[in-house]
């Protein structure tokens, strides 16, 4: 089978980096099923991934969201068989998607909704679990709770984003509030199409952004982009216990002691912790 990936560490720009090369294709053993790969997506990840490659001659293949056809099953496969339609994020440990056969556990795959092709299913798995992991998981947000939500206010920073987008509609069908981030006239029209019910400026300060709409607390926050640069003002914003969760790296120290007065906590979401 061809696949494509990487030898070693280098910048995007480098000449011949990405390698396609002829493999013998991987079989499918115990809970594993094998996927005929149809579409993939790019997400930070691969960047990631391939930024911290070691350099020791060993191949690989990047790429982990996916969408294809079961082309055989292990012995202990349950779920799914040969035909079966199917999407996934993958795993980060295993051989990515890149290639045009891939073996991934059953157990983290889930059937392909009709009702998307498999380029607009591939873009999907990552940023929704994502979303989903950190607005349930993280934050302790009853989605079940309509009512009461509607008494609440989340704060997503960077809604224009693949997550921040997914993370506004889960917010809206959990019933809270949404204030989210934009910054050009399309990305705002397009955060209001999804659902947000006011968007600030991220580009300006968010307590000032926040005190112009008359907002001073919100229940919730979910950054979805710069933790170092909104870090201060998250923990200035976030209301007397309530919960902040982001998905990127600080790369800068930061005092979490500004969260005790207000029992606050803050927590990060990686979705291949699971």
């Amino acid at each position: 089978m061809k696949a494509i990936g990487v030898y070693k560490s280098a910048p995007v720009e480098t000449d011949g980096l990405f390698t396609q090369i002829e493999t013998d294709a991987p079989v499918a053993e115990g809970r594993d099923i094998l996927v005929r790969v149809k579409g993939v997506a790019v997400n930070p990840v691969d960047f990631k991934v391939r930024k911290g490659k070691q350099d020791d001659g060993a191949f690989k293949v990047l790429g982990w969201d996916a969408a294809g056809v079961v082309e055989a099953v292990g012995e202990d496969v349950t779920l799914f068989r040969p035909g079966d339609e199917v999407w996934y994020a993958g795993d980060v440990t295993r051989s990515g998607s890149n290639a045009q056969l891939q073996v991934v556990d059953e157990r983290i795959v889930a059937p392909k909704p009709k009702s998307l092709d498999f380029a607009a299913a591939a873009a999907l798995p990552l940023t929704t679990i994502t979303a989903w992991e950190a607005m349930f998981d993280r934050l302790l947000i009853d989605r079940t709770a309509v009512d009461s939500n509607a008494e609440k206010t989340i704060l997503i920073i960077g809604g224009a984003g693949g997550v921040g987008s997914i993370a506004i509609q889960l917010a809206k069908l959990a019933g809270l509030k949404v204030i989210t981030t934009a910054s050009r006239p399309e990305t705002t029209a397009w955060v209001k199409k999804l659902g947000a019910d006011q968007v600030i400026n991220h580009r300006n300060p968010l307590d000032e952004e926040l005190a112009a709409i008359d907002v001073a607390n919100v229940d919730y926050i979910f950054c979805t982009s710069e933790t170092d640069q909104y870090f201060d003002v998250m923990t200035t914003v976030i209301a007397p216990q309530g919960r902040i969760v982001t998905i990127t790296e600080a790369k800068e120290n930061h005092n979490v002691d500004l969260l005790k007065a207000k029992s606050a906590s803050f927590s990060y979401e990686f979705m291949f912790t699971r």
